[in-house]
């Protein structure tokens, strides 16, 4: 017998829905699983569970013998599927094994209520098995733990508190003293079961009952309820319907009297007839219509006569809810925020969260559920390390998961500062970028903070810090630190300041151009610039008279003065700036000083550096069943610096949610992406990495899958052998996977040898194949492979080879059982007789038509390796015969005989006459007809027909007698008689009439005939049933009627307060066979007055009135 199974122990598949670990399910000790059918492991007949608790029922089924995967259904009753119901209250799990080859299904009750007692089974089927497995569910109120005996478990030990449900405890202390020692002897059983409801309470009392609702439960239980009889219904509702929400259901049953009136109650309240519920009464039968059903209608219905009622339950399925987009994956750093987001199918559908194995609660401080029509999005704040793992989504019809991965947050220097050197009253800007826009820092001098002023400012925009000196003086000159909060990291800088020195020169002097080498220079004459960046050379120039300087680019000398790339003159100073440096900016640049002393140039080089171009041609090289091999070329441009790395990027296609696959610069060019779901498409980006910053991201890759081949076909035999040929079947793998099954190949090598030839040029498609043109007599090993878009499965071998000899087998003809006896077909019909052989080789069959070979042009025969079949498109009577088939292989043979009888209508009998007349009878007499349409004769048809009228009337059918004697033959008419013969084909078509007719002679009897009065049926309109007087409710629709008689027909007038009634949608008229209703639908207190009803024909009229009263619905709460 399997133990309890406690819902914090139950066996979990990595796909299934967890299940709560805090309660157990209390099961019978009388349970027992039995070990039959496909089931190893079945639910105890008999299952009791308390109420709030979890309770799980387990079953398991082997598959070892089965060729597919088996179906499990669970059921409440004969007909109600719990799958429909999967949702918060039931959740349904299925794990397999793959070692055992043992499916495990299990059904879980969150917090049992009593609704949930009652007979369950489970169904499982595979192909063409099936089991099943019944057991009871009884769901019973929390208790204190049993005692000695049933009655101290309902009665206090001492005078303590009371555990019960009725507080009795003031009045039982001084009541257990008097009342045990007295009467011990007194089975209170028996009183509550003979004492009427209301003395229940007395005895509780009187005898220390504390637990008196427990007590009952029991006593309820051990009651047999005698079935009652219902005087008023013949056939009472079903126990119970089911409906698809948004489909018709109607409810029916009979009662015993026709004209009864019948009320039906929804959850004890009355409905009244509208669009949705319609209420039908035709004779016996009353219906009630629920249409477009809603969840609101899973409810308990009665239906009321008189003091009798019927009842039922109708159950609402709720289609199950899709997940129509996936959850995507999440890789993101701590601290960033996370939304899963997902589509069903449904809006208003209910979706369980999950956090690996845990339910996510509405009140979880660290997640926000948000639902926005078929959206469904679980919110993540802050991520933490706490929160990597992964997330499951769960309807009722589908699941869905995405992983989440969080990496402890790294900064990374994207710009570092560069050293500057500046003059007196210039300008100083230091920039640095980082990686993380909420990054904030301090700015240090030699060590000292910078605190901003008129003169320092600082500011944060971005990713980028920025700190402006203005008006810069010399005591400002050192180094310069940024510092990020939060991270050991800093990023210096050094500032030179520039003094301008002025030496007395000759009034002659050679100009000189003064180069300082330090700051934005890595080495002599060569700067370095960031694309974007601002550029500003100053050049001492010194000579006497001032000199001219010029600048140029190569052959073009820069004259601007204003736009982006200027050159500025000042005392002693030229100036080259360039704003927002760009790629075409970069070369060797010239300037050349000139006075009539003479000249000097000096030549510089810029060169500007930028972030890399984005990788080109991103591709998939090879997929693996959770992994991709990824590869790309480098950027062109690498933007003047090195490359260090890239950085990886995939998402799932259809989705806009980038997942990063690396956080640290992967060096490569070349990378495994894992982690995937097989089945699902994936795209991929890359970005390149430099000293100054990332790439913008290189065009998406091609779409790409990952799949796995499938495993090996299994089963692989040898279903036959010739001498050039072998036969081979197999099943297919047991697992396919997402890239499904393209088809088989087959492959064969020599014994010894250990090259393999493939055996089919195209793939296979079927579980078999004939493998051809083998050399007669060898040792042949064979083997398949399973084979889809992701390639070639593992083989499937044949355990030993196999010799390639045909092997001799003697004839044998199956005869169909149909065929052993006489064979029996109308004439047109056609025929097509299969007759199933076997031998080897090749048998040949012959066929013989009473023992001469069958004419082609009548019959036509193939013959195949395994059968014969015979055919006759239109079987006639000529067809007829014994047919003989012989099968012969060399000197053997086997035959088998078919006796073929076609049949057709006979024809008439013969001979047909009167033999005899007497009274009113005739006697007579024929022969059987010559032709019997190959068949017996059944029977015969006798028909008379008077002379006068000549109109036919069976006498007899089915006659099986050649005479007969036609009776009640009316006096003094003259009869002629005709016959029609009957066969297995039916009636013949012409019949054989009597040579002579039969005369009833009349006697002396005359009748006398009474005067015929005829009767006046005119009559002047008169009601039979007057209008009576209504109080009806405003909003209800209701009717008045009478009844009226009278003829001709009269004309019906409706009139209110005298005034006709027209063609007011507001009003229907009815006149059933003299009945008259007038329906009011939704009357107002404006409806309210004089109806009358005036009937007019041409002999006169007659008129009936009532009065209607409309009152307004009263509220019974304002009451």
């Amino acid at each position: 017998m399997p133990e309890p199974v406690p819902a914090d122990t139950a066996e979990e598949g990595p796909d299934a829905p967890p299940t709560d670990g805090d309660s157990e399910a209390e099961w019978d000790e009388s349970g027992s699983t039995q070990l039959s059918g496909l089931f190893v492991e079945k639910p105890p007949p008999s299952i009791t569970a308390v109420t709030g608790m979890d309770l799980i029922i387990i079953a398991k089924v082997d598959s070892t013998t089965l060729t597919r995967k088996p179906t499990m259904k669970w059921l409440k009753g004969k007909w109600l599927d719990l799958g429909s119901k999967a949702g918060k209250h039931m959740q349904f799990k299925e794990t397999y094994d793959r070692n055992t080859k043992i499916y495990t299904y299990e059904m879980k009750i969150i917090k049992a209520v009593a609704g949930d007692s009652g007979g369950y089974r489970c169904e499982v089927t595979a192909k063409d098995k099936c089991d099943s497995s019944t057991f009871e569910i009884s769901v019973e109120a929390a208790q204190q733990e049993a005692q000695a005996d049933i009655f101290s478990a309902f009665k206090r030990a001492d005078a303590g508190e009371d555990d019960g449900d009725l507080d009795f405890s003031a009045l039982l202390k001084a009541a257990k003293k008097k009342k045990v020692k007295e009467e011990p002897q007194i089975d209170v059983w028996e009183l509550l079961k003979s004492a009427h409801p209301s003395e229940y309470e007395k005895i509780a009392f009187e005898y220390g009952i504390t637990d008196l609702r427990g007590m009952l439960k029991r006593l309820k239980k051990m009651k047999v309820v005698e079935p009652k009889h219902s005087e008023a219904f013949l056939k009472k509702l079903e126990s119970c319907y089911s409906v698809e929400k948004g489909k018709k259901i109607v409810l029916r049953c009979e009662v015993m009297d026709p004209d009864v009136q019948v009320k039906w109650l929804k959850n004890g309240q009355e409905i009244k007839p509208s669009a949705k519920y319609i209420m039908e009464s035709l004779g016996n039968v009353r219906t009630l219509t629920l249409n477009r059903t809603t969840l609101a209608d899973d409810a308990a219905y009665e239906c009321v006569v008189g003091e009798d009622k019927c009842f039922t339950e109708v159950f609402i399925k709720e289609p199950p809810v899709t997940i129509t987009k996936l959850m995507d994956d999440y890789h993101v750093v701590v601290g960033e925020r996370v939304e899963f987001e997902i589509e069903v199918s449904e809006e208003g559908a209910h979706v369980m969260w999950y956090f690996e194995d845990i339910e996510l609660q509405k009140d979880s401080p660290n997640y926000r559920f948000k639902k926005d029509g078929k959206k469904h999005t679980l919110i993540i704040q802050e991520a933490t390390l706490a929160e990597i793992g992964m997330y499951h989504a769960w309807t009722n019809g589908g699941h869905t998961k995405g992983e989440l991965e969080v990496e402890e947050k790294q900064l990374e220097v994207l710009q570092d500062i560069a050293d500057l050197t500046v003059k007196a009253t210039d300008q100083a800007l230091f920039k640095c970028e980082v990686s993380d826009e909420k990054v904030t820092g301090k700015w240090f001098k030699d060590g000292v903070e910078v605190l901003p002023s008129e003169r320092i400012k600082m500011t944060h925009i971005g990713r980028f810090h920025r700190l402006l000196i203005d008006d810069v003086k010399p005591e400002d000159a050192g180094d310069y630190t940024f510092v990020p909060n939060g991270y050991a990291l800093s990023i210096s800088a050094k500032l030179n300041f520039l003094e301008i020195k002025v030496d007395y020169v000759p009034r002659q002097d050679p100009p000189k151009i003064h180069l300082d080498t330090t700051g934005n220079m890595v080495s002599q004459n060569t700067i370095i610039v960031v694309a974007g960046n601002k550029l500003r050379l100053d050049v001492e120039i010194t000579g006497e008279p001032a000199p001219t300087v010029v600048w140029s680019k190569g052959d073009k000398v820069i004259k601007d003065t204003e736009g982006r790339v200027r050159v500025e003159a000042r005392k002693d100073l030229s100036c080259f700036v360039i704003e927002g440096a760009e790629r075409e900016d970069e070369g060797n640049y010239t300037i050349c000083v000139t006075n009539p002393a003479g000249e000097d140039k000096a030549m510089l080089f810029v060169k500007i550096v930028d972030v890399p171009d984005p990788p080109q041609n991103v591709r998939c090289l090879s997929v693996g069943e959770d992994c991709a091999s990824m590869i790309w070329d480098p950027p062109v441009f690498d933007g003047g610096a090195p490359l260090k790395g890239y950085l990886m990027e995939r998402k799932k296609k259809g989705s806009s949610r980038w997942t990063k696959l690396n956080f640290d610069v992967y060096e490569s060019n070349a990378y495994e992406a894992k982690r995937m779901i097989e089945g699902v498409m994936y795209e991929m980006r890359v970005f390149a990495i430099n000293s100054i910053g990332m790439s913008q991201p290189s065009l998406t890759s091609k779409p790409f899958m990952p799949i796995a081949p499938t495993s090996e076909p299994i089963r692989l035999t040898v279903h036959d052998v010739t001498d050039s040929t072998c036969t081979l079947k197999w099943l297919a793998p047991e697992k396919i996977g997402a890239g499904g099954m393209d088809g088989y190949v087959i492959e064969y090598c020599k014994e010894g040898d250990t090259e393999w030839v493939v055996a089919n040029q195209e793939l296979c498609e079927r579980q078999g194949y004939v493998v051809r043109g083998l050399p007669v007599g060898e040792k042949i090993n064979f083997r398949v492979k399973a084979v889809n878009i992701a390639g070639q499965s593992p083989p499937a071998v044949l355990s030993q080879p196999v010799t390639i000899r045909e092997i001799m087998e003697y004839p044998k003809i199956r005869l169909p059982r149909e065929l052993r006896t006489k064979y029996i077909r109308r004439v047109g019909e056609k025929i097509n007789l299969t007759i199933p052989f076997q031998g080897k080789p090749r048998p040949v069959a012959t066929w013989y038509k009473d023992g001469e070979p069958i004419d082609p042009k009548m019959v036509n025969v193939r013959n195949s390796n395994v059968d014969s079949i015979l055919f006759i498109r239109e079987a006639e009577r000529e067809h007829s015969g014994t047919y003989e088939l012989v099968l012969q292989i060399e000197n053997m043979e086997d035959r088998a005989a078919i006796v073929l009888r076609i049949v057709d209508k006979p024809g008439p009998p013969v001979k047909l006459r009167v033999t005899d007349v007497w009274g009113f009878n005739a006697a007579l007499e024929w022969e059987p007809p010559k032709d019997d349409g190959n068949c017996d004769i059944t029977g015969y048809t006798i028909q008379k027909a008077d002379m006068k009228t000549k109109e036919w009337f069976t006498v007899y059918d089915h006659n099986r007698r050649t005479n007969c004697t036609a009776s009640d033959l009316v006096m003094g008419n003259e009869y002629m008689f005709r016959v029609f013969s009957e066969n297995l084909c039916g009636q013949s078509d012409d019949a054989c009439l009597s040579k002579n007719t039969a005369v009833i002679a009349k006697t002396d009897l005359e009748h006398k005939r009474s005067p015929y009065k005829e009767k006046e049926i005119t009559c002047v309109p008169k009601f039979t049933q007057p209008l009576v007087d209504r109080s009806v409710v405003a909003g209800y629709s209701t009717a008045i009627s009478c009844a009226v008689k009278g003829f001709p027909k009269p004309k019906i007038v409706w009139m209110k307060n005298k005034m006709i009634i027209s063609e007011d949608p507001k009003y229907l008229m009815r006149n059933y066979q003299g009945v008259l209703t007038l329906n009011i639908r939704k009357p107002g207190t404006f409806d309210g007055g004089k109806y009358s009803c005036v009937a007019v024909n041409e002999l006169g009229k007659d008129e009936v009135e009532c009065k209607l009263d409309v009152r307004l619905a009263t509220d019974p709460d304002k009451k």
